[in-house]
């Protein structure tokens, strides 16, 4: 799937005519990675083509004051897609869309347009393109007569399994299905470790549409499990005692003459030295990072030991207990997999992230250490330190320490995204913090 296919007002007008499309769902993002939508009738394209399609930007998150409420939502036409379903009212299309204010200027706080100022950097370091490959996970639960999810999972298969145990084959085969006919090229599908978790990987593209097709994605996966009447969850732990959900994010960068810059044939490992420079910039802010690429709460409960999530801020080709991997593919498929990763995260915050971290690395040489080959779970807290291993941060509350210490972020995601990211996951542990759990109740209600 590729974004690069062009898509005129004029092309888009004939296939409104020739698909009978009735409604246009405009969609963007908001600071927390939530999916927002106008959906408007068809004979509001003029004006949307014209940037004249105003919503009130107050009421989304991380956005603006209420006095600064007008904003103005700009189509990308490359993004045009008729969704494959409809009814007797006609069919659906949508656009993704960037965020403008009332001024006609670049919206500073919407994660897509911030995504787009660090690909401006990286283009003008001299490369062309940040590619990623997203493995996303998710959860399969059944639905009450109501329509509301309960914690009864689909099936009670794992790994690879096959029918009766993997419940859910055409499931997964109908949401492929519905993915090609968007124009998705999905790879593989199977069922996940953990009862009830499966994964789909699409092939990588370029930085804004991978972002781009995580969030249609997720919508599509949604859709097509509650005709099943399922519930599909992208939560990173809804279940104790099983593994969590991950997000695990396949990069590399490109030169300007469209050669794979983290491969170099007579390299160590045959990779570059922008290779290495990108992996220890990615290493060295690795706490920070946390904070957005496992932004809820709940993230922390699937980085512990046991559950095949990564703990340990190391690195490896073959071994998967660290948190950035080297796949054995090189040449065009040389990349770099952050493993750490979950699906609650801002595609578009955490890319930028990443992008940041890697360049960082490149400007100023930082030098990774050895990779780790061996299983971290199993060496002891002397072998760690002689290792120079260090852990990711524990609670979210941790990892926004790390997020405030960190210059880079700020950078990253400039003054606006940084600061409201920073309050609202604040308010989150706050709150988090404040509430009785079950768990506690149960522990200490008749004991204490």
């Amino acid at each position: 799937m590729t974004q690069t296919e062009a898509y005129t007002p004029e092309k888009i007008k004939q296939m409104i005519k020739d698909e009978d499309v009735r409604f246009l769902r405009l969609m963007f993002t908001d600071l927390l990675g939530t999916v927002k939508n106008v959906e408007v009738p068809i004979s509001q394209l003029d004006q949307l083509l014209a940037g004249k399609l105003m919503f009130d930007g107050s009421s989304i998150d991380g956005f603006v004051r209420i006095e600064e409420s007008d904003m103005y939502l700009q189509p990308d036409l490359s993004t045009w897609m008729v969704f494959p379903w409809g009814d007797e009212h006609g069919k659906v299309a949508r656009l993704t869309c960037s965020v403008y204010t009332a001024a006609g200027e670049e919206f500073l706080g919407d994660p897509r347009n911030n995504l787009m100022r660090v690909l401006k950097e990286m283009r003008a370091m001299g490369f062309s393109d940040f590619n990623i490959g997203p493995e996303p996970e998710f959860f399969l639960f059944e639905m009450d007569e109501k329509g509301n999810p309960i914690k009864k999972l689909n099936d009670h298969g794992s790994y690879f399994d096959l029918a009766p145990m993997d419940l859910a084959a055409n499931i997964r085969r109908d949401m492929v299905l519905e993915l090609g006919r968007m124009g998705f090229n999905v790879e593989a599908s199977h069922h996940e470790v953990a009862p009830g978790q499966h994964e789909i990987d699409f092939e990588y593209d370029n930085a804004i549409s991978s972002a781009d097709h995580i969030q249609t994605f997720k919508m599509v996966v949604k859709t097509v499990a509650r005709r099943y009447g399922l519930y599909a969850t992208f939560m990173p732990k809804p279940l104790n005692g099983v593994n969590g959900s991950g997000m695990h994010m396949n990069m590399s960068l490109f030169d300007r003459d469209g050669k794979n810059a983290f491969f170099a044939e007579d390299g160590k490992d045959q990779l570059s030295q922008t290779a290495y420079y990108f992996l220890g910039g990615l290493l060295k802010h690795a706490k920070a990072l946390t904070a957005v690429c496992n932004p809820t709460v709940n993230s922390y409960k699937r980085l512990v030991p046991g559950f095949e999530a990564p703990v340990y801020i190391a690195w490896s080709g073959a071994n998967r207990s660290p948190m950035i991997r080297v796949p054995i593919s090189r040449g065009k498929g040389t990349r770099l997999e952050l493993r750490s990763v979950d699906p609650s995260a801002n595609p578009y915050l955490a890319i930028a992230a990443m992008l940041e971290a890697g360049l960082d690395g490149i400007k100023n040489k930082i030098i990774p250490d050895d990779p780790i080959d061996r299983n971290i779970y199993s060496m002891d807290g002397q072998e760690l330190k002689s290792d120079h291993i260090e852990k990711l941060p524990a609670t979210l509350h941790n990892a926004l320490v790390e997020y405030e210490a960190d210059p880079l972020m700020e950078k990253a995601f400039g003054t606006h995204i940084y600061q409201n990211f920073l309050d609202a996951k604040k308010l989150e542990w706050t709150s988090y913090s404040q509430n009785v759990s079950q768990w506690e109740q149960e522990r200490y209600f008749h004991l204490l």
